[in-house]
């Protein structure tokens, strides 16, 4: 660190941490190559990309039912539970 500038513990007392990290994110319908722009919640934990089911519906995405589905769980390794958005 330059010492000209400032200490770290100046540094660390003007840092803000975000909790959330939202982005403007561009896909692509690979039927009919269709971009749609997004806006889309960071998660760095996340084990994969995953997408609101009435998001997908309204941009006209092709659904189709897992042989297997997924089990998403909390931070905390618990079961998450199904919430229906209205």
């Amino acid at each position: 660190m330059d010492s000209d500038c400032c200490t770290q513990r100046e540094v660390r007392q003007t840092l803000k941490l975000l909790r959330e990290v939202w982005l403007n994110v561009g896909l692509e319908r690979i039927d009919t190559h269709k971009e749609v722009s997004v806006r889309v919640l960071l998660d760095s934990r996340a084990m994969g990309l995953f997408m609101n089911k009435r998001l997908a519906k309204k941009q006209g995405f092709k659904l189709e039912k897992l042989n297997r589905p997924i089990k998403v769980r909390n931070i905390d390794g618990s079961n998450n539970r199904r919430i229906d958005n209205p």
